[in-house]
């Protein structure tokens, strides 16, 4: 389960909530909570739950340009210390954004080169376009260089988030098979298409989320599958342990467990 799943809510909520639900562990999401951004803290509550982390998302939204470091290679970096710090397999990272262009230039090497030094798996995560400011109803741009599909540039472990293939309106089971065996990563959600990211529970949208969890299960899929959804419309405790304890249970039903 992510951390931004508990949102507002601060990190060491989502490690409760986790270990009281039967999570297997934890997606820490690197951002302005300053618990998500403490390792030392972090491992405390990984310690004190026992509920492991088993992979960080790197601070690489537009409110987490300053989380660590204003410089994105550095961010990267600190994830992947972080990482192995926590002893979690995967970092999670978005594409450049298009005004990196130093930063978007190097990137691929950066995510090949720290993979090779550091044994964790770099997962590159799809993306969506956006509404311009200004723009007309229907106007869309990308915000990510050189797109919003990374396996326009390639590489060896990617992560497929499905609330993200809604809002862009792309087949999430070609997506898929285009990533092939650098699959490795799936940010479980659901969407109806609108142009937002809307990270609705498994199964409240339009997404194939069932075939594609049965289809990486028949497949040997050997990567993890983490519940990455909106509950910030619960208003007590109770609805959103309602809501991560079906999205579990969903998750778990279709891959066969």
């Amino acid at each position: 389960m992510s951390t931004a799943s508990v949102w507002p809510l601060r990190a060491g909520s989502a490690f409760e909530l986790a270990a009281a639900l039967g999570y297997d562990g934890v997606e820490v999401m690197v951002w302005a909570d300053p618990v998500s951004q403490d390792v030392p803290a972090l491992r405390r509550l990984s310690q004190g739950t026992g509920v492991p982390v088993l992979s960080v998302h790197s601070p690489s939204l537009l409110i987490t340009q300053r989380v660590w470091s204003p410089d994105p290679v550095v961010r990267l970096k600190r994830s992947v210390e972080a990482a192995l710090e926590l002893e979690a397999r995967t970092v999670v990272v978005h594409p450049p954004f298009r005004w990196q262009r130093r930063y978007g230039d190097y990137f691929a090497d950066l995510v090949a080169e720290l993979e090779e030094r550091s044994g964790v798996a770099i997962a590159v995560e799809n993306m969506f376009k956006v509404r311009p400011p200004g723009g007309g109803r229907n106007s869309r741009v990308s915000a990510f260089r050189p797109s919003i599909d990374p396996t326009d540039v390639g590489y060896r472990n990617y992560t497929l988030d499905l609330s993200h293939t809604a809002a862009a309106h792309m087949d999430a089971l070609e997506l898929a098979d285009r990533m092939g065996a650098g699959l490795t990563h799936l940010h479980l959600a659901d969407g109806t298409g609108a142009p937002k990211d809307e990270h609705l529970v498994p199964g409240r949208g339009t997404q194939p989320c069932a075939e594609m969890l049965e289809r990486l299960a028949t497949r040997g899929f050997g990567g993890q599958v983490v519940l990455e959804v909106n509950t910030r419309g619960a208003r007590r405790t109770a609805q959103r342990a309602k809501d991560l304890a079906e999205a579990l249970l969903f998750a778990r039903f279709h891959l066969g467990q």
